[in-house]
């Protein structure tokens, strides 16, 4: 059922679709003269700090899972030996298979995962990398399971704005395989780190999750295609909670935040996106504007290195020129 009401979910996305050039459009924040790290705006404000207030503290994981999945393929120091590659550039050829479609389980449903799930990840003992501090010490945002979700739904909504600016087949794939592994990832890190026994439960939070991610698409859809203002709104209602005494400038860094992501997702193409080469901007780094030559720089270096690109497994439709 809840893959099913996922579905429904990218069918709605979908129709809300805009065009990977309209990305940036509507964004004050990328225009000034002067840019400021989304870090550094949080800083510069001197307004108190009232932390939100709790019925009980929020429930802490009790032990740590795995970060992805115990599948040695998944492993950074993973490598196919030379036999197993040929074999497979083989039957990739002799079979003719679409390697665009078969690329978004390794890239959408575990770097693209990855890159979602460790931007507000944080355990208790451990310090935190320097996104979580973005989120948790600059925003003084609450650490809680709830929180850690808005902010990876947060980061599947930035990946997925670019995902549907691609062709429509591989984009709703790419979808598909990331939001499905963030909500099997969500149900497995509630039985083994938060110790929910109950199927049942964790059903019914997964239900309630899934309802919160349908709500945010569609609000964060509307400020893409509005105004920094009602981006914010809908910032404020779903990461911070509706928190009435959240920081406004806060709220703003987090605004510039995505602004920035965005823009660099505008200037990727489709094939370098699809291969899966982007990652988050840190919230303490600043981008800027590029120029028309260098966009042209960008280009005709990203085409130079697919070039050499030329086994089965690397066959590709998806553009390098937008």
């Amino acid at each position: 059922m809840l893959r099913q009401n996922t579905r429904v979910a990218l069918q709605l996305s979908a129709r809300l679709s805009v065009s990977a050039r309209a990305f940036h459009q509507g964004s004050s924040i990328l225009n000034k003269e002067e840019i400021t790290s989304p870090l550094q705006i949080a800083k510069d404000s001197h307004l108190p700090n009232i932390p939100q207030e709790f019925k009980k503290p929020p429930r802490q994981a009790s032990k740590k899972a795995p970060f992805l999945s115990d599948h040695k393929v998944e492993s950074k120091t993973y490598e196919m030996s030379s036999f197993t590659q040929n074999l497979g550039q083989f039957v990739v050829k002799f079979l003719n298979i679409d390697m665009d479609k078969t690329r978004a389980g390794p890239i959408a449903g575990s770097y693209y995962f990855g890159e979602c799930k460790r931007q507000g990840m944080y355990y208790p003992d451990e310090p935190d990398s320097d996104t979580a501090k973005f989120f948790y010490q600059t925003l003084n945002l609450p650490k809680s399971f709830s929180q850690w979700f808005q902010i990876t739904a947060l980061h599947y909504w930035i990946l997925s704005v670019r995902m549907r600016a691609m062709p429509f087949q591989y984009g709703k794939n790419y979808q598909q395989k990331l939001v499905d592994r963030i909500f099997s990832d969500m149900e497995m890190r509630m039985s083994i780190e938060m110790g929910i026994n109950s199927s049942r439960i964790i059903e019914g939070y997964l239900k309630d999750y899934h309802t919160q991610l349908l709500g945010l698409v569609v609000s964060y859809d509307e400020g893409l295609v509005t105004d920094d203002i009602t981006l914010a709104a809908a910032l404020w209602r779903n990461v911070f909670s509706g928190n009435p005494n959240a920081d406004v400038r806060h709220i703003e860094a987090l605004v510039g935040y995505v602004r920035q992501q965005l823009y660099v997702l505008n200037k990727m193409s489709d094939r370098e996106f699809g291969f899966g080469k982007f990652s988050f901007v840190p919230p303490d780094q600043v981008v800027k504007l590029l120029t028309k030559a260098q966009e042209e720089k960008l280009r005709a270096e990203a085409k130079a290195a697919f070039a050499d690109r030329t086994a089965p497994s690397d066959r590709s439709v998806l553009s390098l020129d937008e």
